[in-house]
């Protein structure tokens, strides 16, 4: 079963489940202090546009380091009762980059929620993981990652869902779209994402845009800036991430979903 958005009315409520990613971290609202816009919101905004003036209702329900079990047992339940017609549900990175994850076993668990959303008869966007290949150390995690996201795609094909393809994205192999964390997109990496999570949803004129044009060239970095990037990286992400683990926190402890529930968007 392929996801097929011909015969599909416009989307009229549409929620935003998962972690970090979707919460839209490192891209700053420029109207709200201290939260993030992100691709989900954009995509909204995308939605609200193509909806010939109808009404188009959003909620995010995502907080950043949420377990692919947590964003199961918190978000799920509440975006069903909501009665979407369409969900973005991207989960399972957190759980990658932990030791002894099985992909699997992510994947099956991810597939449940997908039945459910699909038998209250909404829409469903997946998203890939990136393809880790150029970052030290999360390369490590690449063979992982790709069982993850081959899982997904059958997991598509099965219930109808529509795919954000990141790992087959070649513009996202460029370190600028990049985060100095190296794990959130910047402002212009979430403007393209949802350009990309648009077309992939087969939204009128998203296919067309320049989300996949690449940036301008750049002189290759000396290898002395490199290395100190790459020291910096480990003492400002890394070594507090391990400190997280460790002391079983996470970055989303006593955190609230920054959009708890589907508001009226502009009218495009």
């Amino acid at each position: 079963m392929q996801f097929d958005r011909s015969s599909r009315s416009p989307w009229r409520r549409y929620i935003a489940l998962g972690d970090s990613f979707t919460e839209g971290l490192s891209d700053p609202d420029p109207e709200r202090a201290g939260e993030f816009r992100g691709w989900a919101d954009r995509l909204a905004e995308h939605l609200a546009a193509a909806a010939s003036g109808a009404d188009v209702e959003y909620a995010n329900l995502a907080i950043r380091g949420r377990l692919l079990a947590q964003v199961l047992a918190e978000q799920v339940p509440v975006a069903l009762d909501a009665k979407p017609d369409l969900v973005s549900l991207v989960a399972g990175g957190n759980d990658l980059m932990r030791p002894g994850a099985d992909p699997d076993e992510l994947a099956a668990q991810l597939e449940s929620a997908v039945v459910r959303f699909r038998a209250a008869g909404a829409d469903v966007l997946l998203a890939t993981t990136a393809d880790t290949r150029n970052t030290p150390i999360l390369r490590r995690l690449r063979g992982r990652i790709a069982v993850f996201d081959a899982n997904l795609w059958s997991i598509a094909a099965r219930h109808g869902a529509a795919v954000l393809d990141q790992w087959g994205a070649a513009w996202l192999q460029d370190f600028r779209l990049w985060d100095s964390d190296r794990i959130h997109l910047t402002r212009e990496g979430h403007r393209r994402m949802a350009l990309a999570a648009a077309a992939a949803l087969g939204l009128p004129g998203a296919d067309g845009e320049d989300w996949r044009t690449p940036l301008p060239p750049q002189l290759p970095r000396e290898l002395r800036a490199a290395l100190a990037e790459e020291a910096a990286w480990v003492r400002g992400f890394v070594a507090p991430w391990i400190g997280r683990r460790l002391r079983g926190r996470s970055s989303g402890d006593g955190r609230a979903a920054k959009r708890p529930v589907p508001l009226a968007l502009p009218r495009g």
